[in-house]
């Protein structure tokens, strides 16, 4: 039979090329399972069981956090809950192998309360996506940047992705998302204006739609090739300019996805098709969002909550 560790190689083969996970993903589940059998110390699947769990969580529980920590330090319960989904993960895998070892379903997520959403009014995203107000390159780019975050709803890394070959004769845009799953976006007026003035200006010949402009770009410099934008890049554009409009609240693009959302279902929007633009596998994930936007409970509660 083989080892826990040859399973837990080819479990991370399987969710990579069957399953079509990131890099990323693939990388996270390696460092959860890693701990965890760390901790077990043994290499017989069928060892796993109640009492091996119980003893990680407890474990778990009392590891300090580098990071996303709780006030006392350690690991955060939404932190602990990833190394559970690992092993859920994993344990299935086995069964499908039908290797024995611990039922998946038996393993219960830590409860985690409900995540308050990082939002900010409607006065300061005007403010934010006004913030880039000249006509030099960067704040061109940003300009589209935060326009096309707000009009889109994309995340982060998906913006990241997208080529400057974009098509903006068309009001749509295919995304391919978590889990190599394709959906369809849709560009604002104002994101697509954005969109034209930015890449109208761009002399150089990246590949990338966003890309790193050094400082003799906004001399109009000629540059044949430039880097494209990652992550962290686009997430300190976003702080930069949410300090500028002066809003005092941590602002990323994870936030603009938010107001994304809760302007649509403000609108009248359903949340099956917001699910569907924000590529959201789950309905729960999307359900986030009810709460601060049913405009029909304020209305009831409005109406018959009159007790003078």
């Amino acid at each position: 039979m083989a080892s826990l560790r040859e399973l837990k190689n080819q479990f991370l083969e399987y969710i990579e090329i069957e399953k079509g996970r990131s890099q990323k993903t693939v990388e996270n589940y390696d460092h959860y399972l890693t701990r965890f059998l760390g901790f077990i110390k043994n290499d017989n699947p069928e060892n796993i069981n109640d009492a091996v769990i119980r003893e990680f969580r407890l474990w778990l529980n009392k590891q300090p956090g580098i990071y996303k920590k709780t006030e006392r330090g350690t690991l955060n319960k939404k932190t602990q809950n990833y190394y559970l989904i690992s092993i859920r993960a994993f344990l299935k895998y086995l069964a499908r192998q039908d290797v024995k070892s611990m039922p998946a379903e038996k393993i219960e997520l830590v409860k985690v309360g409900e995540r308050p959403l990082d939002l900010i009014t409607s006065e300061e995203l005007r403010r934010l996506l006004l913030s880039p107000k000249s006509q030099d390159l960067k704040d061109l780019r940003d300009k589209a940047i935060l326009e096309l975050l707000f009009s889109t709803g994309l995340r982060v890394s998906e913006l990241c992705s997208l080529a400057s070959n974009i098509d903006l004769n068309s009001e749509e845009l295919s995304i391919r998302g978590k889990g190599e799953k394709i959906r369809v976006v849709f560009i604002s007026p104002e994101a697509k204006n954005a969109m034209k003035e930015y890449l109208k200006a761009r002399k150089d010949m990246s590949e990338a739609l966003f890309v790193a402009i050094p400082n003799q770009i906004s001399k109009n410099k000629k540059v044949e090739d430039l880097k494209g934008l990652d992550k962290r890049s686009i997430e300190r554009i976003v702080k930069q300019h949410a300090i500028k409009a002066g809003i005092s609240k941590k602002v990323t693009p994870h936030v603009l996805r938010h107001m994304f959302a809760t302007d649509l279902l403000s609108n009248g929007a359903d949340i099956r098709s917001v699910q569907a633009m924000l590529g959201h596998a789950n309905i729960g994930t999307t359900q986030i969002y009810t709460h601060v936007t049913d405009k029909h409970l304020r209305d009831v509660h409005k109406k018959f909550h009159n007790m003078k």
